[in-house]
């Protein structure tokens, strides 16, 4: 690695462009190449945008000789003007790894062997077939990712739910950022962020609840970053418990302890109301739901919050004051709420207040409830995380009868007698073995899920047969019976859309490795196999290439939030990022919901009438349309609950998990990205100074970190965390230890064999940070 590459490494956020409020975010292109390799050398260009987290930083790939050599950032878009993380600049190496799944793979006497496309697919579509007669769709399941293209999850919704007819489909969004979208349906009563990354360029006051974006969203971050060294300044409102970069910049910084979000969000809600600092206007105007907040919220005093969020109560009143004085507030949220203790009724409140205040609409102002992975967005939208497409209601029969005329299928074939199955209750099926089928694609769930000895059981399951599609082998294909090799990033062309709805054209520049195939050709191989035809005997899934199925959703988008309709591949490839919706009256996007009112909440309307914030329980259309006859955004109210699992003499700590700017989710590729790879090579246990000193732990002493679920070993590192909780990053697995076979049947690396099987009532979205475990120095 030459001086200029470490030295990128050691300023990760770049150098300042300092910029004002008001003014446009200066550009600065940030690129890198194959050594040896300049930009003069690049025989091709070809537009796309990140694949390694969730900001949609675009960029140009390079091609020289049928090989990626580099990638430049794209200046002239609106999401990164040039600039580029170190996994956007670096990651694209994992495409030439030389252990890229090349053929099919199918299970022969206990192992995988090669063998042909027709016969990988045809034992897919025959188990399919055969558990189709005799037991019937519910036997099905399919388990997908936040990396597909939008053309890819159609597909993939297209067979599950009208081909199919299985309520069996979700994605690891839900392990995510399944929260970002029922917080945003209970508030505004659909999906869809109602801020722009624009509005850092406005904002008074930009609050981050568990949104660590240093690491999260590099290039988002190195836009706040300029915000903070220009000329007036925003303030900075960091909820963490550790002391991040974020935090180390913050105006105001709350630690509260793990599990206590809602009770710190409730004292500052309080605040505002008694204090008066809420905007009549817009909340009559705009809102449902206020004598009953600001009744509930009465006795919810900074003092009660401090003595369950261990956080002085003075800091939370410094924190409302900030709110309180400033109306351009920008709000964001991720991981630190999502995959807390209650979830859902904790980012309600962030929504409730940015309502309060009227922050919401206008440069500066709103709430971006953020996504974690480059397409969990289309995912969302396009029903394949358990949830209808175009953000339709499964309560709706209007709703169900639109989906039956896109795909020209009976109303009864479109499964809707319940909510769509969730993951967690996927794979329970599986365990009970009411779940027979189940397929994967693009994630690596042995190594993501909680409670990983479970899983491991799960998937070995002997009455299980498990299709796993992947670009690398991984500890998920291990358990497979069918491996299917699928081409990535660079490899395929597709639109992908980022945390603030801005869509992004991802073309083909270089041939996938091998006999590997796009998820969408997979998908149609298979549909062709299963030879799904709709009500008039045609077809059902009549596409077949990225530009034709991408039609297809721009039809089923139509009319709804997300509306693709006045998008093509020619106008992305020419204007770079484009914000849905994008329709015949915005043919350039829209930069912000909610300018003119709310827009989706009325009951004919809405993907959701909401849940009770506490229990789950769904809210039915009469008691919805009682509560918001007009149409409105609702406040509503919540009140604390404990975490079902709180530390004790034999667990004394709580364990919380989450990433590092050097990698994505489990390594597959950043583990094979040297210069990523390098900085952040195993697995760390972070822990408070005064702890470690108790426990005689210093820096690089080896411990086993145990809770009630498993063990994992790791060098400790002393951090500013608050005391009592360890940080563990989730990241790694067990496909590169060292020491083969043996050291990785140990399983004593990944965080997730800590984790506990328990999840949000309403998002159902797993609890990576409300965990107990003890800590014990090896000796």
């Amino acid at each position: 690695m030459d001086a200029r590459e470490q030295h990128r490494l050691q300023r990760l956020w770049g150098e300042r462009t300092p910029y004002a409020a008001g003014e446009t975010w200066p550009v600065r292109v940030d690129e890198h190449y194959a050594e040896g390799v300049t930009a003069d050398d690049v025989d091709a260009w070809f537009t796309t945008a990140s694949l390694l987290h969730s900001n949609g930083d675009a960029m140009r790939i390079g091609v020289r000789d049928g090989r990626i050599v580099g990638v430049r950032g794209r200046d002239d878009d609106r999401v990164n003007h040039g600039r580029l993380d170190v996994k956007d600049l670096y990651g694209w190496q994992a495409n030439l790894s030389r252990d890229r799944l090349t053929q099919p793979l199918v299970r022969r006497d206990g192992r995988l062997e090669p063998t042909d496309w027709d016969t990988a697919i045809g034992m897919v579509a025959d188990r399919t077939k055969q558990l189709l007669a005799d037991h019937g769709p519910g036997s099905i399941g399919f388990y997908t990712t936040g990396q597909l293209f939008a053309e890819e999850y159609w597909t993939l919704t297209t067979i599950a739910r009208a081909g199919i007819g299985t309520h069996h489909l979700d994605g690891n969004t839900r392990l995510c950022t399944a929260t970002a979208g029922e917080a945003l349906k209970e508030t505004f009563g659909s999906d869809g962020q109602p801020a722009s990354y624009r509005d850092v360029d406005h904002a008074e006051v930009i609050a981050l609840f568990g949104h660590n974006v240093a690491e999260t969203q590099p290039v988002l971050w190195m836009r706040m970053l300029d915000r903070l060294a220009g000329p007036n300044p925003p303030k900075l409102l960091v909820v963490d418990p550790r002391r991040t970069k974020v935090a180390e910049q913050a105006t105001v910084h709350l630690a509260p302890r793990s599990g206590t979000n809602l009770a710190l969000l409730d004292a500052l809600l309080h605040e505002l109301l008694v204090n008066d600092w809420v905007d009549h206007d817009f909340v009559d105007a705009h809102t449902v739901g206020f004598d009953e907040l600001r009744a509930r919220a009465a006795d919810w005093t900074p003092a009660w919050a401090s003595e369950i969020c261990d956080v002085p109560a003075e800091d939370i009143r410094a924190a409302a004051r900030l709110l309180g004085a400033h109306t351009r507030i920008l709000a964001t949220v991720l991981q630190g709420v999502y995959q807390s203790h209650q979830a859902t009724a904790a980012a309600v409140q962030v929504n409730n207040l940015v309502l309060l205040r009227g922050a919401l609409g206008k440069p500066g102002a709103g709430v971006l409830q953020m996504n974690g992975q480059p397409t969990a967005q289309n995912t969302r939208e396009c029903g394949a995380n358990g949830d209808l497409p175009g953000f339709r209601n499964w309560a709706n029969d209007e709703h169900i009868e639109q989906l039956a005329r896109i795909w020209n299928v009976d109303p009864m074939q479109v499964p809707h007698h319940g909510p769509p199955t969730h993951a967690m209750n996927i794979f329970r099926y599986a365990e009970t073995g009411s779940v027979r089928f189940l397929w994967i694609s693009g994630t690596n769930l042995a190594v993501s899920l909680p409670e990983l000895h479970r899983i491991r059981s799960i998937l070995a399951s002997e009455g299980l047969f498990v299709v796993v599609q992947d670009i690398f082998e991984t500890e998920t294909t291990a358990f497979a019976d069918v491996v299917l090799p699928a081409a990535t990033w660079g490899e395929k062309t597709g639109i992908f859309t980022n945390a603030d709805r801005t869509v992004h054209l991802s073309e083909q520049a270089v041939e996938p490795p091998g006999e590997a195939r796009s998820d969408l050709d997979i998908f149609l191989a298979y549909a062709r196999a299963m030879d799904f035809r709709d009500k008039d005997g045609r077809p059902l899934v009549h596409w077949n290439d990225p530009e034709s199925a991408f039609a297809a959703w721009q039809r089923a988008s139509a009319g709804r939030p997300c509306d693709y309709t006045g998008l093509t591949y020619a106008k992305l490839r020419e204007h770079g990022g484009i914000q849905w919706p994008c329709t015949a009256d915005a043919p350039l996007g829209t930069e912000r919901l909610y300018t003119d009112g709310i827009s989706w909440a009325s009951a004919d309307l809405s993907e959701s009438y909401g849940r009770d914030l506490v229990t789950g329980a769904s809210v039915e259309e009469v008691e919805y349309r009682a509560l918001n006859p007009d149409g409105k955004a609702v406040l509503k109210a919540a009140e604390y609950l404990p975490p079902h699992e709180i530390p004790s003499t034999d667990y004394p700590f709580q364990l919380t998990t989450g990433r590092t700017i050097f990698h994505f989710h489990t390594r597959t590729k950043t583990g094979r990205t040297p210069e990523l790879n390098d900085q952040a090579p195993d697995v760390w246990a972070e822990l408070n100074a005064d702890d470690a000193a108790q426990l005689g732990v210093g820096p690089g002493t080896l411990v086993d970190i145990c809770s009630p679920r498993g063990r994992i070993r790791a060098a400790a590192r002393i951090v500013p965390i608050r005391r009592g909780l360890v940080f563990v990053p989730w990241h790694y697995g067990y496909w590169d230890v060292q020491g083969g076979a043996d050291a990785a049947a140990a399983h004593d690396r990944a965080a997730n064999e800590l984790t506990i099987t328990d999840w949000d009532p309403v998002s159902k979205q797993p609890l990576f940070k409300t965990a107990v475990c003890r800590v014990e120095v090896v000796r």
